[in-house]
């Protein structure tokens, strides 16, 4: 277990006209890029800073806040693996609620001074306090503890519902941590009652103590409407619907939250205190409290040093181009300007193409400006960066160009073969393939060394995987530009080797072949969404496939059935619903397709599967072809397996991505005679 960075609780005194108060700075001696959590540590070192008060005299209150930019944002995950048993996680539980108790038992008014990001932990600790005020910088205010297997178990479960009501609450710890951990602002903090007062950064702390000492003499009153519990139950009833459409059942953390939010306005708060202990010692030894400890590691460490990437200071982009200016390559360029701000060149074979896309960028650049994310002053500046053309010698000078044509070998070779005329000789050439092959698409080219696979997931804004993916003769220089390119705009790379689908849509349609099998049988097609919805990805299988396209998903077939005819085959039934040209098979009332109905044709008489039988091949299948591709080496290991199912496919934290889902729930075992993670 890696050694707990202990954040130390440092007590400081100024005297004011209302008397001595106690300034407590929570800071674990780091910057900010290291938040400060709580471990036992640094429980122990809240207890012996409540200790050193208690023996100074003439304490009349007491602000509690944090190092520059950071209040705190919770429990030391890296803990958490070391509990065993739920005797110990009570107890971990119990440390933190009697830490706390402290706090709200002090005989004098206590202020936390929320001064930056506070989440989990951090919120408690500040709800142990009497009042709150929170910066206007603020940007990230949260209970993610339900997206991690947990539930907010030092009092946020009880506290928050008390103090702003349930249905506040069930929005911050519920709804917005399975909605990808959600964060509010300070600003909206302060709106839904969370702090009670909204001060500026420059003089934050100054403000507080002035607050503070309000509160002593009394000129500073603080008014919280009473919470409204009258309607508790049908919140709650509908907030568990939200999470049984979300996690079907797979998760328990979300569940208990709503059992503690529901009774919170009848019990005390010892008696909370104790709902939560007793919820928390289930959980944290739970599969999905694990899993969701490891995918955090994962998203926060490990996907910020990629494996396998070689050493090398990178080349310079300075300029960049974008082959399509199509849906695809116009959401490229867009998050090229945003991101790297450096001119884009867009082209395209025809000028209505190439205004349409220009068109897209400047209508999506001005929404991020009227949102705030773009400074509007700097709008015109930053869209004169970019130009359309028609004509290959505008993008001579151009560094870094990425096609996003029609998913097409002949076609990316041919523009490649073209591009190649006009630009340097080391100029990099990326394609946004999503299945073919990099080395073949580089293999007529004079300088094959510099072309990379880029392959970005939809939509493009939203969604942080980038698979990276090496050709046979992709050099060591190209691969670093292409890693330092991907950093820059704010993607998370994977290394892949350059084999077919590469990892996700590989996967995917492993899944997907078995899914169209069973409809094959006779098993509709809500039936296998049903029971597939079950293992917590975040759509059905046909819903996922309208979203995607049904052609773009059979041509990603039709590459893996030429690869591995022996696993990978293209159901007829799907090839009707794209010669019929429909992009789903659902009709607008949510039922088969009527048209489509009319031709589909399935095994006679029909061979039915129950929701498990169909849950058990799925995953039989993705258990194998994930090992088939370790064996490859596609990736380093079974953690980029994973890094790329929760970044690309948005696989949910509490199944650990994939392959710890696989092992939890025993089909690596079956299929393989093995876990993919060993149990240390």
């Amino acid at each position: 277990m890696p050694e707990e960075l202990v954040t130390q609780f440092k007590d400081n005194y100024v005297e004011t006209e209302a008397g001595k108060i106690a300034i407590v700075t929570m800071d674990n001696g780091e910057d900010y890029r290291k938040p400060n959590t709580f471990g036992l540590g640094g429980i122990a070192s809240l207890n012996a800073c409540l200790d050193r008060i208690a023996e100074t005299q003439d304490v009349k209150a007491m602000i509690l806040t944090g190092k520059p930019f950071i209040f705190a944002v919770g429990a030391d995950l890296n803990q958490v693996p070391e509990i065993k048993t739920k005797e110990e996680a009570i107890s971990v539980a119990r440390a933190g609620h009697a830490a706390f108790k402290r706090i709200m038992d002090l005989p004098y008014p206590t202020v936390a001074a929320i001064n930056g990001a506070v989440m989990g932990g951090g919120l408690e600790i500040a709800l142990a306090c009497d009042y709150r005020t929170i910066s206007t910088g603020v940007t990230a205010v949260a209970f993610p503890e339900c997206f991690i297997g947990l539930i907010p178990g030092w009092g946020g479960t009880t506290l928050l519902p008390k103090l702003i009501g349930p249905e506040k609450a069930l929005q911050i710890i519920i709804t917005n941590a399975l909605n990808n951990n959600r964060m509010i602002s300070g600003r909206e903090a302060y709106e839904m009652g969370i702090a009670d007062r909204l001060y500026e950064p420059v003089e934050f702390l100054d403000d507080t103590i002035k607050f503070t000492v309000g509160v002593l003499n009394g000129t500073e009153k603080v008014e919280r409407p009473q919470p409204d519990f009258s309607n508790v139950d049908a919140l709650c009833d509908a907030a568990q619907a939200a999470v049984e459409a979300k996690v079907h059942g797979m998760a328990p953390a979300p569940y208990r939250a709503i059992e503690i939010i529901r009774k919170a306005g009848e019990i005390s708060v010892d008696e909370g205190f104790a709902l939560e202990d007793e919820a928390l010692g289930d959980l944290i030894i739970s599969d999905q409290c694990r899993a969701s400890v490891y995918s955090f590691d994962l998203v926060q460490r490990r996907a910020k040093r990629p494996v396998g990437v070689p050493e090398g200071a990178p080349l310079a982009v300075n300029k960049v181009g974008v082959l399509g200016a199509g849906l695809m390559g116009s959401q490229l360029a867009t998050l090229f300007l945003r991101r790297m701000t450096v001119p884009i060149v867009i082209k395209d074979i025809k000028q209505e193409f190439v205004d349409k896309g220009l068109n897209y960028i400047q209508t999506e650049m001005t929404k991020q400006a009227e949102k705030g994310r773009i400074e509007k002053t700097r709008l015109p500046w930053m869209l004169s960066l970019v130009k359309g053309t028609l004509d290959y010698q505008d993008l001579a000078d151009c560094d870094f160009i990425i096609e996003a044509v029609l998913e097409d070998m002949s076609l990316k070779k041919k523009v490649f073969a073209e591009l190649e005329e006009y630009v340097s000789e080391t100029a990099i050439l990326a394609t946004n393939t999503s299945s073919l092959s990099i080395t073949q698409m580089a293999s007529d080219l004079k300088r094959p060394q510099r072309v990379v696979g880029f392959h970005f997931f939809n939509p493009v804004a939203v969604l942080p995987l980038l698979e990276i993916i090496r050709g046979e003769k992709t050099d060591d220089q190209t691969l670093v530009t292409a890693f330092d390119v991907a950093r820059k705009i704010g993607k998370r790379a994977v290394l892949v080797k350059d084999a077919p689908a590469f990892v996700v849509n590989r996967l995917l349609i492993r899944m997907m072949v078995v899914q169209w099998d069973l409809v094959d049988e006779g098993n509709t097609f809500k039936e296998v969404d049903e029971a597939l919805a079950k293992l917590g990805a975040p759509m059905p299988p046909f819903v996922l496939l309208a979203l995607v396209g049904p052609a773009i998903g059979m041509h990603a077939c039709e590459t893996l059935v030429e690869a591995f005819p022996d696993r990978y085959h293209i159901s007829e039934n799907l090839r009707k619903l794209v010669e019929m040209g429909k992009g789903s098979v659902y009709g607008p009332d949510g039922n088969v397709d009527e048209e489509y109905a009319k031709v589909l044709k399935v095994a006679d008489p029909p061979k039915k599967s129950t929701p498990q039988e169909m849950i058990d091949r799925t995953c039989e299948a993705v258990t194998d072809e994930i090992a088939r591709m370790l064996e490859e080496g596609v990736v380093a290991g079974p953690e980029e397996i994973d890094l790329c199912m929760i970044l690309g496919a948005g696989y949910p934290f509490w199944n650990g991505g994939i392959t710890k889902a696989l092992d939890y729930l025993g089909y690596s075992e079956k299929v393989l005679g093995r876990k993919f993670h060993p149990e240390k």
